[in-house]
């Protein structure tokens, strides 16, 4: 006997869900900031994700005991190994780029330049496939290294972009991209709340091991922690990455892939109208230009991705929090 089809979810639903990775991812680049103005910034992102991971986890084996006959799925070794390198690649090298590059770069700027990650992915997917990408996408690439190149580009008159922040941002958009091809076809576990969780928990690890070498754990004054920093992980935590990553996981297993891309067009937006609202970030001509550059270029792109019969649920098309992602 055939189980009946399942029911799409309502209009109501995804908008809300939508709104939900617009509005908390894009305003994750201003957290991060307030963060990092009296907290040490590997360190702080790690205790946001290892503490969103036991949440999650917790959350899971809270529900499967009240559940009757629930068993939480166990996972093996080789969804771990997964778990580890996706979370690594994503939170370490991702995320951890963008936590560095916003001590040196204004939020809008690195949530212009995270928003390449979808150029990024198609140009490393039709390496990895070797099938040679449409019109809209090389066109699309163009405009992509374009709006790059004017932020990166010193201009006379014009004040310049500290190139170390640029180039931590652009690794970590490349690292997470790695991470997100990878995932892709490696085990992870069915439940993509379990698979989240695991990766958060290990991403947030290796963030803090990292925060450790650089040298953040002695100059560390707890002390010294703002009650506006201390505030701004617990949003982190709860928003930017529980509730976030719980509506981007649910919107990826109900509407199709490229409907969840579009939270990279909307993201920047919002991360450089926070950070002029509060963070006296001023709005440059210069990062309205390569705005438009880049964010037009992942629109071609996403647009001329070929589409397939069965997208995989679980693919991380840009999961801009690298901030998330």
């Amino acid at each position: 006997m055939t189980s009946p089809p399942r029911r799409p979810p309502s209009t109501v639903a995804v908008v809300v869900a939508l709104l939900t990775v617009y509005i908390l991812w894009g305003s994750t680049y201003f957290a991060i900031a307030v963060m990092i103005e009296t907290m040490p910034p590997l360190l702080a992102a790690g205790v946001r994700f290892a503490a969103a991971g036991l949440i999650v986890l917790a959350i899971l084996a809270a529900h499967a005991r009240l559940r009757p006959g629930g068993t939480l799925e166990r996972p093996t070794a080789a969804q771990w190994r997964t778990a580890a390198i996706v979370g690594t690649l994503l939170l370490l090298g991702g995320n951890g780029g963008v936590v560095l590059s916003e001590q040196f770069i204004p939020t809008g700027v690195a949530a212009v330049l995270i928003a390449t990650v979808p150029i990024w992915l198609a140009v490393l997917d039709a390496i990895v496939t070797r099938q040679r990408p449409g019109g809209l996408v090389i066109g699309g690439l163009v405009a992509g290294i374009v709006g790059v190149a004017v932020l990166l580009i010193p201009v006379e008159g014009v004040d310049d972009l500290n190139p170390l922040g640029i180039g931590l941002v652009l690794g970590g958009a490349i690292s997470w991209a790695v991470g997100s091809l990878y995932a892709r076809h490696a085990p992870l576990p069915r439940s993509a709340l379990l698979g989240t969780g695991m990766e958060m928990l290990i991403g947030g690890v290796a963030l803090f091991v990292g925060g450790i070498l650089l040298g953040e754990l002695g100059q560390t004054d707890v002390a010294e922690f703002s009650m506006r920093s201390i505030v701004a992980v617990l949003y982190l935590i709860v928003f930017g990455s529980i509730a976030g990553y719980s509506a981007y996981t649910w919107l990826l297993a109900n509407v199709p892939v490229s409907t969840v891309a579009t939270y990279a067009y909307v993201n920047p937006i919002v991360a450089v109208a926070l950070g002029s609202l509060f963070l006296a970030e001023p709005i440059t001509p210069r990062t309205l230009i390569a705005a438009f550059l880049i964010i037009g270029a992942v629109v071609a792109m996403v647009s001329g991705r070929p589409r397939t019969a069965n997208e995989p649920e679980r693919a991380i098309d840009g999961a801009v929090e690298p901030d998330s992602a």
